[in-house]
């Protein structure tokens, strides 16, 4: 896929893309491809734009110039088409390079920038070798822009900066192109964490630092966090003026843009390779794979992770001889002494291990040492039961997307560090904090022992979010950041994916800071990926602490409106202070313990249990079952074989129609609902009516979002009233929704734009509502009295509520009242929200 730059690219980084080395046969220079994301990504477009690459080719100054070979015709590799002429080789004296990459880089940057201070070294002599390497790559990009302004003289070239080895090229670059009448744009991605404002003030010359940083137009990191670390530190350090919410700073007169730019792995080309290559390491079918994979560095939490594997065979010994954990560790700064200590460590601790558990025919740990091919390392990951990548702190780490790529046939397992940059969108993976022993064998446990639909339901979600967010939509992304990206680039029919900002369009209008806010959720297929089974589909963890957060927000009010039963939907979520309404809005438990039942014919309850008795006889077989509800009953029969389907469905649809009892399709289900007017539409009419009072719709603002028919019910309801979402991929779909998202990763960042909203509100002083006051009992709206009809159900509900039993009410809205609460409906939503005076609002 070729992306276009509307801008010729100067790319700037540590090394060229390649190395220069010397054949041994021919004694010719030849190069040798560097493997890496941002090689394959960013390569085709500076020959695509006829930019230029700057970088140190492994030579020094004492080795004497050395030209620039060309591309060998037989290369294939994403440099092949990279020019000789293209290229500016950065070549410094021996001594200071050293100094600057090893004294300075590698010893001061890399364990302050991973929250290891105590590792990090500060020294001025190496602090002034940085400064001076990042001259010289500073004069060498100022040539390359020359040379792109002379052979396109009516475009503005496009520097790019990467990583810790540059953050103090931009100022130089600036200040040189000013005095040469030169415009220019200039963008910095760094590849490892940004570390917090505490970190980062142990390093002496920290204003110094993030003055070069802010020396570009545009700053990107791999994750928010690490892009509010840097505001932070702007802000706290440099007295910046900032916005967190549109992440800008200013400085010096400038505006400096910052950017969450998670970078990717050539998916395709590494689903590719794990269909070609060969089975290299199972011995039998029935052995399982433990891999890691591995440079050999501290940050990497190798130690930790074999030491919980050592925790596993002691607290699990039926994993012995069925179980091997495959470490892959690629040697690195091998003349460091803290490198070599830690290699020995892991030498000792892999040999005690082995000699404790081994058996005549097994080990536990095979350990390679060394670099292996793509080839090779596909073949690892496609074979491999689980995939451990546990660091102690890393900036994205691509192994884990690597990994999820080659799943091409049997699904394994993910195990992820939350402390990586992709623990915060990986939400399928097991997470687990490396530092915990035995809660990280118990979660290696897990992933042994995982059945097979779970597996595939969370490599199904990761393959999807990973082909979608490719390399070449992170660079999409960064050129879209920098006003680059060509129109032309976008697949015809097809926009990138939605990220935060795009929710903007849709809400900003709608949803001010000192909005009201009413959230309406579904759960399956909206808050959590549609599972084969109920008790598979688990929320992510990062949508989890998002509604938690939005739920103890001040005037946010959060609601669940489910299929599931009440106490179903609450266990899987978890979260307090929220509203949950199950079996479609049939039962309603309130923050404070409240139970709200709508009534339904006993006659209904006759027929219900005649059917569910039937039911139970005839047609839960072959993978079929019935969950039971309080109002109703669902039967499942998404795990029947297809060739079983016909029969199943056929005689569960006889059931119902010979009890009298209409058949709701739902997802591979059907429901058995009373037959009384109430579904989620008039739910939600009576959450709001009777939190906000009848006139709720002049002075809240209200989100709905589902994914399947019975939450058309609402959106219809709230038509006019609300901005409601439909979660769906279907490309014939008739829907009542104000917008369409395409997923369950879409929904969450739609949650985060809205925290992110209203997180900018002034706390409230006095008169905080508390989160635990029930919906049903604010103000003068409390519910009508329970009617006095004659049924088991308000029998069963008359008496008195126990200590330990939810206070229970039941009501009927009639026909009149439901509609004079929707009369509205055709009016459009609100462009804004005008405050109210109350003293439960906070005011901006």
């Amino acid at each position: 896929m070729v992306i276009n730059s509307t801008s010729p690219m100067v790319v700037v980084a540590n090394r060229l893309p390649f190395t220069v080395q010397k054949n041994p046969v021919t004694g010719q220079m030849e190069r040798k491809h560097c493997a890496g994301g941002l090689v394959t990504a960013v390569a085709p477009v500076v020959v695509e734009t006829e930019g230029l690459w700057v970088g140190w080719s492994g030579q020094h100054q004492e080795d004497g110039v050395v030209e620039i070979p060309e591309a060998n015709p037989n290369d294939q590799s994403p440099t092949a088409g990279l020019k000789s002429w293209q290229v500016k080789p950065m070549m410094s004296q021996k001594t200071l390079f050293d100094n600057y990459y090893n004294g300075c880089c590698n010893a001061t940057f890399w364990p302050l920038f991973h929250s290891m201070p105590d590792r990090a070294i500060f020294q001025q002599d190496k602090w002034e070798a940085y400064r001076e390497v990042n001259e010289q790559f500073a004069k060498l990009t100022v040539e390359a822009v020359q040379s792109l302004s002379k052979s396109n003289p009516e475009t503005i070239p496009l520097v790019w900066l990467h990583d810790y080895h540059l953050m103090m090229a931009a100022n130089s670059i600036r200040d040189r192109c000013d005095k040469l009448g030169l415009p220019i744009k200039m963008a910095f991605f760094l590849h490892i964490p940004f570390p917090s404002w505490d970190i980062m003030r142990l390093f002496p010359w920290d204003d110094e630092l993030l003055q070069g940083i802010l020396g570009c137009d545009s700053v990107g990191f791999h994750v928010e966090d690490y892009c509010l670390n840097f505001i932070d530190c702007c802000q706290r350090r440099l007295g910046c003026r900032v916005d967190r919410e549109q992440m800008l700073v200013e400085h010096n007169g400038r505006t400096v843009s910052v950017h969450p730019l998670p970078i990717s792995i050539p998916y395709d080309r590494f689903v590719s390779l794990a269909e070609k290559a060969p089975q290299v390491v199972k011995n039998n079918e029935q052995e399982q794979l433990l891999l890691g994979v591995d440079r050999l560095d501290y940050t990497k939490g190798l130690v930790h992770r074999i030491r919980a594997f050592e925790t596993l065979l002691q607290k699990h010994p039926e994993h012995i001889e069925h179980v091997t954990f495959l470490q892959v560790a690629v040697p690195s700064r091998t003349d460091v002494k803290e490198y070599q200590e830690l290699k020995e460590d892991l030498d000792q601790l892999i040999g005690r291990i082995n000699g404790r558990f081994s058996t005549p025919n097994w080990s536990p740990i095979r350990y390679i040492y060394g670099c292996v091919s793509q080839e090779q390392l596909a073949a690892f990951y496609r074979d491999s039961s689980v995939a451990v990548v546990t660091p102690l702190r890393d900036g994205m780490n691509l192994v884990a997307k690597e990994f999820v790529a080659c799943q091409v046939s049997e699904p394994g397992v993910l195990m992820l560090s939350p402390f990586a940059g992709a623990g915060s969108s990986m939400h399928e993976a097991l997470l687990v904090n490396p530092y915990e022993t035995d809660e990280f064998a118990e979660v290696m446990h897990r992933a042994l022992t995982m059945p097979k639909d779970e597996r595939e339901l969370r490599m199904k979600q990761l393959r999807h979010r990973e082909r979608e967010h490719d390399v070449n939509f992170w660079l999409q992304s960064f050129l879209k950041s920098v006003d680059c990206l060509a129109d032309n680039n976008l697949t015809p029919g097809r926009l990138l994916p939605l990220r935060e900002e795009d929710f903007s369009q849709f809400l900003a209008s709608y949803v001010k800071e000192s909005s009201r806010l009413a959230l309406l959720l579904d759960y399956d297929g909206t808050l959590a990926p549609i599972a084969p089974h109920p008790d598979l589909a688990r929320m992510p963890e990062e949508t989890r602490r998002v509604l938690e957060r939005l739920a103890h927000m001040p005037d946010v009010n959060v609601a669940i409106i489910s299929g599931r039963s009440v106490e179903n939907v609450k266990s899987m979520i978890g979260i307090e202070g929220i509203t949950y309404a199950g079996c479609h809005g049939f039962e309603i438990l309130h923050p404070d313990g409240t139970m709200f039942i709508h009534p339904v014919p006993h006659e209904y309850e006759v027929q219900l249990d005649q059917l569910k008795k039937q039911l139970e006889e005839e047609v839960c077989k072959y993978g079929a079952w019935l969950e039971q509800k309080s109002s109703g009953i669902t039967f499942h029969y998404r795990e029947v074989p297809k060739d079983k389907q016909s029969e199943i469905i056929t005689n569960a649809q006889k059931l119902f129609q010979n009890n009298n009892i209409k058949l709701h399709q739902s997802h591979m289900a059907y429901e058995a609902r009373p037959p009384v007017t109430w579904d989620k539409g008039r739910a939600a009419i009576y959450l709001l009516r009777t939190l906000f009072g009848l006139d709720w719709c002049d002075r809240v603002s209200t989100i709905f979002a589902g994914d399947d028919r019975t939450d058309e019910d609402a959106m219809r309801a709230l038509q006019g009233m609300a901005v409601t979402f439909r979660i769906t991929t279907l490309p014939n779909l008739r829907t009542a929704a104000t917008y369409r998202l395409p997923n369950t990763d879409a929904v969450l960042t739609m949650l985060k734009w809205v925290e992110k909203r209203l997180s900018s509100r002034l706390p409230v002083t006095n008169g905080l509502r508390s989160r635990k006051t029930s919906m049903s009992s604010i103000g003068n709206n409390s519910p009508p009295h329970p009617p006095s009809s004659p049924t088991r159900r308000s029998r069963s509900n008359s008496q008195s509520p126990s200590p330990t039993e939810p206070n229970k009410q039941m009501m009927v809205m009639t026909d009149q009242v439901y509609h004079q609460l929707i009369s509205r409906k055709n009016s459009p939503p609100r462009v804004s929200v005008s405050p109210v005076n109350t003293n439960t609002r906070s005011t901006v």
